[in-house]
């Protein structure tokens, strides 16, 4: 069985540490129940069915059924309180205490490189402009920035994305995407990084709406009404737009400009019916 370190979601652990109790002896969820001390046999049954959750002190019993002991069993519980967290600073919050217990540990964490990515803009930025402007130092890559960021703030991304693999570099010095377009995956501890990304080109959308000349930037809106079926062919619209907008820069080779494009649509009003 896999290092609880492997998984990202607690029930999917809880449930293969079950099935593989199963497959080597008659075990039951009333006996595993048992062993973490619930009264209920088919409690945590219902937890990996999705119809409870552990609590965190439930999670420190389960833990120590299934004999997690130490860090891992400090992950176990870091996964649980994650997943029981409201808000995104909450997540946040936990998910930094998990990359810190991994980094204690020398373990790696599933999906840390992809959430530091989407930390910050800078990190995204960087990665386009290491690649168009080749040979370029980190202070020129700076300065060509509209947003703050010190050239100290460029060389520490440059390590980053190199060290895991969001960008090479060639014997010559100069920077290549592996991929040129990045996917989030189904990683949800990603989705909080995402949510801080949006966020701040949010913020920088509206920047750019107060201070860029029509010519220099579009922005356009429509406001419309909609059933549940036209919303999700919207939204099935939009990926597809958004495929197709990668495509068409894919390939472009010496671009003049790193430009950020938001997608958005989401209601004004609650459910009329």
């Amino acid at each position: 069985m896999k290092s609880v370190t492997e998984y990202k979601e607690y029930r999917e652990y809880v449930l293969d540490y079950y099935r593989e109790r199963k497959r080597c002896s008659a075990f039951t969820w009333r006996e595993f129940a048992r062993l973490a001390g619930f009264a209920s046999g088919s409690y945590l049954k219902l937890v990996c069915d999705g119809k409870t959750r552990l609590r965190e002190e439930g999670a420190k019993k389960t833990a120590l059924a299934m004999g997690l002991a130490g860090f891992e069993l400090d992950y176990f519980v870091l996964m649980v309180r994650y997943e029981n967290a409201k808000t995104d600073q909450e997540k946040k919050k936990c998910f930094e205490e998990i990359q810190a217990l991994g980094d204690a540990n020398r373990v790696k964490i599933l999906g840390s490189e992809m959430y530091t990515f989407y930390e910050t803009w800078k990190h995204s930025v960087v990665r386009e402009l290491a690649v168009a402007m080749p040979g370029a130092k980190p202070n020129e890559i700076a300065k060509v920035c509209k947003h703050a960021i010190s050239a100290s703030d460029v060389s520490e991304s440059l390590r980053f994305l190199v060290k895991t693999g969001f960008l090479t570099r060639d014997i010559k010095g100069n920077y290549h995407q592996a991929n040129v377009s990045l996917s989030t995956g189904n990683l949800n501890v990603v989705a909080v990084a995402v949510h801080s990304l949006l966020r701040q080109m949010g913020e920088f959308a509206l920047d750019a709406l107060d201070k860029l000349p029509i010519s220099e930037r579009h922005f356009s809106g429509i406001t419309m009404g909609v059933t549940e079926e036209s919303y999700a062919k919207v939204v099935h619209e939009i990926a597809a737009f958004r495929k197709h907008i990668v495509s068409m820069v894919a390939n472009d080779i010496n671009p003049k400009k790193i430009c950020r494009l938001n997608v958005q649509f989401f209601p004004l009003t609650e459910d009329l019916t």
